[in-house]
């Protein structure tokens, strides 16, 4: 019984150096993912994003659309808004006018087709019943108004004066878009828009990683021109003093 005494306790020592090591081990590849994620977390992203641009369009059809995973359906949409902006901007045609021709056009085949085919023996064409669904209809108008109302409540935080750095970015977007507004009409305007959302975000996810790296500078440097800005134009302006009302 002496000897297997010693090996016991040498065995449950090494047990115990065995299960020291695999719980470290354990604790060490627990602290891995972590770790990158923390890493991750401190890359820059250009508007604080931290999702794919995939998700940040939705993750649905419309971002399949905007990013080209389907190459087929994305150069039918863009060639479809080109052919638009042809129509009513260089051929100077008119939206009302288009859609009685198209419509003038449809109703006449399906007339001479359903009046021809009792002459050729053929079965007449079927024309589908189409009916806009109430669901649709609401789901639309409450998505719309969602985002109609948060953009009125960021223009009420902005015009409260909470926010100054807002303010000025709002008031140099507006200021820019009514130049452009200047340069070309509102179908323009839209068309160009409508552009770069199919070529913007595609290029932008290629090489997202050159472009947050150039954005990180530049907001770096934004930031200390506008603390020279602040100390030497902001700071100097005049503020009343602000009494807080008194709740009877």
């Amino acid at each position: 019984m002496a000897e297997h005494e010693p090996e016991s306790l040498i065995e449950k020592i090494a047990d115990k150096i065995h299960g020291h090591d695999s719980s470290s081990s354990s604790d060490s590849d627990d602290d891995k993912p972590s770790k990158v994620e923390a890493v991750q977390a401190k890359i820059f992203r250009l508007f604080g994003r931290e999702k794919p641009v995939h998700k940040v369009f939705g993750g649905g059809k419309p971002a399949d659309v905007f990013l080209w995973r389907n190459k087929k359906l994305s150069a039918g949409v863009l060639g479809g808004a080109t052919a638009l902006w042809v129509f009513f901007e260089l051929l100077e045609y008119h939206l009302i006018t288009l859609f009685c021709h198209i419509l003038i056009l449809s109703l006449a085949l399906v007339f001479l087709w359903s009046n021809a085919s009792t002459f050729i023996n053929k079965s007449p064409p079927q024309i589908p019943e189409v009916r806009i669904p109430e669901k649709c209809v609401l789901e639309v108008a409450s998505a719309l108004r969602a985002e109609i109302n948060y953009a009125l409540a960021i223009l009420r935080d902005i015009a409260s004066g909470k926010e100054l750095k807002k303010f000025l970015g709002v008031i140099v977007g507006l200021w820019v878009l009514s130049i452009v507004g200047n340069w070309c009409n509102f179908l323009t305007l839209f068309y160009i828009s409508f552009v770069l959302l199919h070529t913007v975000p595609v290029l932008y996810e290629k090489y997202e990683d050159h472009v947050d790296s150039f954005a990180e500078k530049a907001t770096a440097e934004f930031k200390k021109q506008y603390v020279v800005f602040d100390a030497k134009v902001l700071s100097k302006i005049p503020k009343g003093p602000l009494k807080e009302k008194k709740k009877d």
